[in-house]
Order: C-alpha cells, then sequence, then structure tokens
C-alpha cells in the first residue's frame, strides 16, 4: 500500500502525492473507506457512508491531473463531516431520530462544496451529540462515538464523531462545529489538532443551526498544516449565511512557517487556573515554558460570561425547536428534551441581559489583550471520561460531566474569538490539549504557534 493510502497520512502529503502522480486518489479512497469499513465498529464515527460518491468524485480527480488540469490544494484528499452539515442526497440528521424523516439536502453544505473544489473528496457523514447539546459524543439514537485512543472512554463532543474519524486515522479531515466548544473539547479529548475561526469567518451555510449567535464550523486535522489548508480554501464570502464576515480571505499557510518571533504570549489567569485537573494545569505550563510566556492574564468576567453562554444557548435553542417540543417530544433523547425545555421557558429579559452583558465582555477581553497576541488556557479540565461516566471530580469538586467538559471553552467562543486546540504528546496517557486564544480574524497567529509547538515535539497527535 502506498504510504499516503495509510491511515497516519496527513492530508498535505496525500495532496502533494495525488497532484504529482505518485498516488491516485482512487487508491487513496479505497484505502479509506477499508479503513472505515474495518474501524468503525469500534469508533462509530459514521452514521452515513458515501462510498459511491466518494469514488466518483475520485475518478474525476484523476481525470483532471491525468488532461494536466489543476487538482486543487487538496487532491484526492478524503474528508468527512458532522452530519448537521449538509450532504446532497441524504437528510441531514443533526444527530437526531426527528430529522431521519427530513428530505435529503438539496445540495452540498457551502463548506464541503469549497473542499471538493479545492480537489478534497467526501467520504461520509459524522456521529455527534443530538442537535449538538452535547460535551461528551454520546448518542442516545446512534450510540456513543468511542475514543480510538481508548474505547472504553468518551470522544467529547458535540462533534464526537469528527475527532473519533480523525484520531483513529479513518480520514485525515473532518469537520465539526463549535457553539461552546463542540470543536475543541474533543480535540483535546482525542488527541487532535482543531480550529474554532472567529466567529463569522466560515459560511455556515447548508447547516443545521444549534444557537445561531454562536454557533461556528471549523477543521480538525491530525497535523497544523492540514487545519490550515482546509481553512484556508473555505475562507470566503457568503450572502447565504447573514453573519459571514465580508472581510476578503486572509491565507494563513504562507506564514505558518514564520515561528514565534515577535509573537505576544501570555497565560489565561485567575479563572482558567481553577477548577481543572493536575494533567490540565500541566498541559499548560508545558506549553507556556516551550514558549517562554511568563506573563499571566486574567481574563476578566470569565464565569459570569460562561453563564451567559449557558443562557443564550438554552434560550436560542429551545426556539428553534419549540414546535418539535410540541409535537415530537417522546423522540428527543431525554437528557436534551430537558435543556431545550428549559431553555424554551427562559424569561426574555434574562436572554437580553445576557446579550448586554456579552457586548461588554466582549470589549473587556479585548482591552485585556491589548497588547497580547495569543493567550494559553486548558482546552478541558480533565482527560477523556469512560463512556457511562456521568460525574468527575475536579479539584475535589464532584460536578456533571456533561455540563463541564466545556468550562474553559464557553467564555472564548462566548464572544467569537479564533482559537487552535493543540494536543501535547503524553505517551502512555490519555490525551489533553491547550487552547491558543487569537484576537479576532487573527487564526494566522494561533495557527503558527501550533505549528511551531508541533515542530519541537511539544504538542502532536499521538500515532494512529
Amino acid at each position: 500500500m502506498s504510504a499516503v493510502a495509510g491511515k497516519d497520512a496527513t492530508a498535505a502529503e496525500i495532496a502533494v502525492a495525488v497532484s504529482t502522480g505518485k498516488a491516485t486518489a482512487a487508491s487513496v479512497v479505497a484505502a479509506a473507506l477499508a479503513r472505515i469499513a474495518a474501524l468503525d465498529k469500534t469508533c462509530n464515527a459514521f452514521t452515513s457512508v458515501m462510498a459511491e460518491r466518494a469514488r466518483a468524485t475520485a475518478a474525476a480527480v484523476d481525470a483532471a491531473i491525468a488532461a494536466g488540469r489543476p487538482a486543487g490544494p487538496l487532491a484526492g484528499v478524503p474528508f468527512a463531516v458532522k452530519n448537521l452539515i449538509d450532504i446532497q442526497g441524504i437528510p441531514t440528521l443533526a444527530g437526531s431520530k426527528i430529522n431521519a424523516d427530513h428530505a435529503p439536502a438539496a445540495q452540498d453544505a457551502a463548506l464541503v462544496q469549497r473542499l471538493e473544489a479545492a480537489g478534497a473528496i467526501l467520504v461520509g457523514a459524522l456521529n455527534m451529540g443530538e442537535y449538538a447539546y452535547d460535551f461528551t459524543g454520546r448518542n442516545a439514537h446512534a450510540g456513543p462515538s468511542r475514543n480510538p485512543r481508548d474505547p472504553a472512554h468518551m470522544t467529547g463532543g458535540s462533534s464526537g464523531g469528527s475527532g473519533a474519524a480523525v484520531a483513529g486515522g479513518l480520514v485525515p479531515l473532518s469537520l465539526g462545529s463549535d457553539t461552546n466548544g463542540s470543536i475543541r473539547v474533543p480535540a483535546s479529548l482525542c488527541g487532535i489538532f482543531g480550529l474554532k475561526p472567529t466567529y463569522g469567518r466560515l459560511s455556515r451555510a447548508g447547516s443545521f443551526l444549534f444557537c445561531d449567535s454562536l454557533d461556528h464550523l471549523g477543521p480538525m486535522a491530525r497535523s497544523v498544516r492540514d487545519l490550515a489548508l482546509a481553512f484556508d480554501v473555505m475562507q470566503g464570502q457568503d450572502p447565504r449565511d447573514p453573519v459571514c464576515t465580508e472581510r476578503p480571505p486572509a491565507p494563513t499557510l504562507p506564514g505558518l512557517d514564520a515561528g514565534i518571533a515577535g509573537l505576544r504570549i501570555a497565560v489565561a489567569g485567575d479563572y482558567f487556573e481553577r477548577q481543572l485537573e493536575p494533567v490540565a494545569a500541566d498541559a499548560v505550563a508545558t506549553v507556556a515554558r516551550a514558549l517562554g510566556a511568563t506573563r499571566k492574564v486574567v481574563v476578566p468576567d470569565a464565569a459570569r460570561a460562561r453563564g451567559c453562554a449557558y443562557l443564550i444557548t438554552a434560550a436560542e435553542a429551545g426556539a428553534l425547536h419549540l414546535p418539535r417540543l410540541r409535537t415530537r417530544a417522546d423522540d428527543f433523547d431525554p437528557e436534551t428534551r430537558e435543556r431545550f425545555m428549559a431553555g424554551a421557558l427562559t424569561p426574555a429579559a434574562w436572554y437580553i441581559q445576557a446579550q448586554r452583558f456579552r457586548r461588554a465582555y466582549r470589549q473587556l477581553v479585548l482591552d485585556a489583550l491589548q497588547d497580547i497576541d495569543v493567550l494559553i488556557a486548558p482546552a478541558t479540565p480533565v482527560t477523556a471520561p469512560r463512556i457511562d461516566q456521568t460525574m468527575m471530580t475536579v479539584s475535589g469538586v464532584a460536578m456533571p460531566v456533561r455540563a463541564n467538559l466545556g468550562i474553559f471553552t464557553q467564555p472564548i467562543s462566548f464572544i467569537g474569538l479564533p482559537v487552535v486546540a493543540a494536543p501535547l504528546q503524553r505517551p502512555g496517557g490519555l490525551p489533553i490539549a491547550v487552547q491558543l486564544i487569537a484576537k479576532p480574524f487573527d487564526e494566522q497567529a494561533a495557527l503558527r504557534i501550533a505549528h511551531w509547538l508541533e515542530g519541537e515535539g511539544v504538542c502532536a497527535a499521538p500515532a494512529v
């Protein structure tokens, strides 16, 4: 088997090999489909495998190369998407039983179109927490996605299938969504890299929204270069998504190897130093030491921001799902249903106050980061809990797993800052990641630092 058809091959390696004729897209896709058939029994990452479509797309990529036409920067790269992202010809499940009754999507989502225009090849749809209201990766209808590092442990969610598919070597690239941490939590627990871009940077057109004012889409991969490759081709204005920025694309790949010189880096203090286990604190300390970051910055009112993020999420999601709650309440996961019902009953005045605080909090944070380019913070308070675990102990305090895996991610997505989740090298132990948090629309700073840490062997996805 060609090296680029193996489970450890990166998207960048595959694209070079396919575009130069050292491998065919058809052979890469065939190997990916074989891995999915063999390994997904354990991971439970996929809910649909688009084998026929993938083979046809691969043949078209190979034909373009044979004819001398440009193959694209992701030529022949297999990818899969969280099943809240539209795939033409199948219903967009969003992790639910109810959506299975919907008509098939009439066209692919914007980001699927952009990835395939760059030569990538869609191979399927991925498992997720019901309607994205989840930090665990458990799904009452499709079963839990399982962590490839140890299948007895959870992937994190709600992009659990997206994390498992990449960490397990089924595909080198996946798409997830992140409202309160649903890319960064699975990236941390599964030991891969994840990018939550600036709010509005990537189009959400053709995705089933969870909480409109907080939802992001972004890539997950085993290398930072793969994140940058995917992110760059997915950028661009899209009038179909009313929050998509009108800023022109800002490619990150050209500056990826610039190193860390000139970047001002600090560590998040106070709130981000509490309610975490030693393994998470050690991860932050290791990264800070490698980067020479000695300054601490307090993110003001982070606990209040997390509370307001919860309130806004519940209120918007409850309003979105109210018709389904009225007509098909028994078809929800009971845990999800209860959260939606509570959100639907949230007083409007509370929601308005939370949104007012959000504006003020954003300015407070930007002021605190005025002379900082990237802030280091923990991604999760613990490594992956067991699949059936409902409570965890953090700093001596027992707390629910499902509600608290995102304790450090929520105050950041609340104001839409770009973040790279970067996993630490932890031989023999379950993975854990740090967040590299940048200013709005400066994804490149976070990606540069993550790439440097990867090159230094500090951060890396464990071998498959």
